[in-house]
């Protein structure tokens, strides 16, 4: 029997490298994607070699539109393609005022842009087949856009947002979605971004590899938001359901009597 093939974004190094693991031991042919040929060839090698699967490295550069566009080509056309993780992104190297724009551009447009393609292509592909599965890399910044630079928390936060509204779509298609919400995960996104990982207090790093099994032990839940560190299931539980509640106030035919001037009641 043909096995599933799952696409890995940013596979040659942290996250991405690791869901490369863990889906090769589940059993899956890989399509394992990054910019570095040669360390991507390298991965290929060694996980075809641990476990026995099919291992394709595709080299591209998607934050270039005719790279994405060749690697969407491969989603809408291969009828065996069964999972997708959205694992290619880059971080900041400092707040927003501090921060190039063309730096911010290139974090945005990589982030939300390029995640926003390959997920609406999988999820259409995947739906017209009724079979598949959508894994989306956020952040727990999306909860707290506060505490960091803010065009990196908004593009989790995107990501986020289109996680669950695209669940609700593709729920009756027979399409599992899921947004993971890591918070500081030790991979090499800190050293590009010249970023002193020893500033982070050790109790607030968690382990890639922990991380990604993490969210995998969600998935097998059913989860569609998953926090890898979160203990307390209750507290997302209450901030979703505050957020429902907020529904049936959101939009009205009129003002709220707060906004109005006592001449105009």
């Amino acid at each position: 029997m043909t096995r599933p093939i799952a696409i890995v974004t940013g596979a040659s190094s942290g996250i991405g490298a690791v869901y490369a693991d863990r889906l090769a031991a589940r059993g899956y042919d890989l399509i394992v994607v990054a910019r570095d040929h040669e360390r991507l060839r390298n991965a290929a090698n060694r996980l075809t070699g641990k476990y026995a699967v099919a291992t394709t490295p595709l080299p591209l550069d998607l934050g270039k539109r005719g790279d994405l566009d060749l690697l969407i080509k491969r989603i809408r056309e291969d009828r065996d393609i069964e999972l997708i993780v959205n694992s290619a992104g880059i971080g900041p190297s400092g707040s927003v005022l501090s921060s190039n724009d063309d730096d911010l551009d290139r974090m945005v447009y990589l982030n939300v842009n390029v995640l926003h393609a390959l997920t609406t292509a999988a999820a259409k592909s995947f739906a017209q087949k009724g079979s598949g599965a959508i894994v989306n890399i956020a952040s727990v910044v999306a909860l707290m856009p506060e505490r960091f630079n803010g065009s990196y928390a908004a593009g989790k936060a995107f990501v986020l947002s289109l996680t669950q509204a695209l669940d609700v779509e593709l729920k009756s298609k027979g399409v599992r979605i899921q947004a993971v919400l890591p918070g500081f995960t030790r991979t090499e996104i800190f050293e590009r971004a010249g970023f002193d990982e020893a500033a982070i207090p050790a109790g607030m790093m968690m382990d890639a590899g922990h991380m990604v099994d993490a969210a995998l032990a969600g998935f097998d839940a059913g989860e569609v938001v998953t926090i890898p560190s979160l203990g307390n299931e209750d507290l997302w539980k209450a901030l979703d359901s505050a957020r429902h509640e907020l529904g049936p106030h959101l939009s009205l035919d009129r003002p709220a009597a707060r906004y109005l001037s006592s001449s105009t009641h």
